[in-house]
């Protein structure tokens, strides 16, 4: 039997996700990088994506890499977004891609778990267009909350 991918695995739990056709380009402990290709469905009134669909497709980055930084923990805590922030800083079009990064060393977080803490950690992600240019940037923040 194989294990699933983080991207199969955020598929079948997210159903979102999987509505909007992500595509999953590395999952890493490391990053996330995830792609929402060009649909006309999730465009907005000016012919790009939807923000909506660009919220859906960062906050997806960030629990791609929470899942590949903590999926080792998920027996004993359950990873939980317990805020987010988006900025929208110039229009995008066409597909664009999310990279998510941890803001606090894995191990730190799990040293906090460990320690029978409810550890909380930023994740930040950059949206980007096909030319490069940032369109918007993320902060999700993370818990993982411990099962007992």
């Amino acid at each position: 039997m194989t294990t699933p991918s983080i991207g199969q695995l955020l598929d079948s739990t997210v159903p979102m996700a999987r509505t909007l056709k992500l595509e999953y380009l590395e999952t890493t402990p490391d990053r996330a990088v995830l792609r929402l290709p060009d649909q006309p469905d999730y465009h907005n009134h000016v012919g790009g994506p939807h923000a909506g669909a660009m919220f859906t497709l960062a906050e997806s980055a960030s629990g791609c890499i929470v899942l590949a930084a903590f999926g080792d923990q998920l027996s004993r805590a359950v990873p939980l977004a317990v805020n987010a922030e988006i900025a929208y800083k110039k229009l995008a079009m066409g597909e664009v891609t999310a990279t998510a990064v941890l803001g606090r060393p894995a191990t730190e977080v799990v040293a906090e778990l460990d320690g029978g803490g409810r550890p909380e950690f930023p994740v930040t992600v950059e949206i980007t267009r096909a030319d490069g240019a940032v369109t918007g940037v993320m902060t999700v923040t993370w818990t993982l909350r411990p099962n007992s």
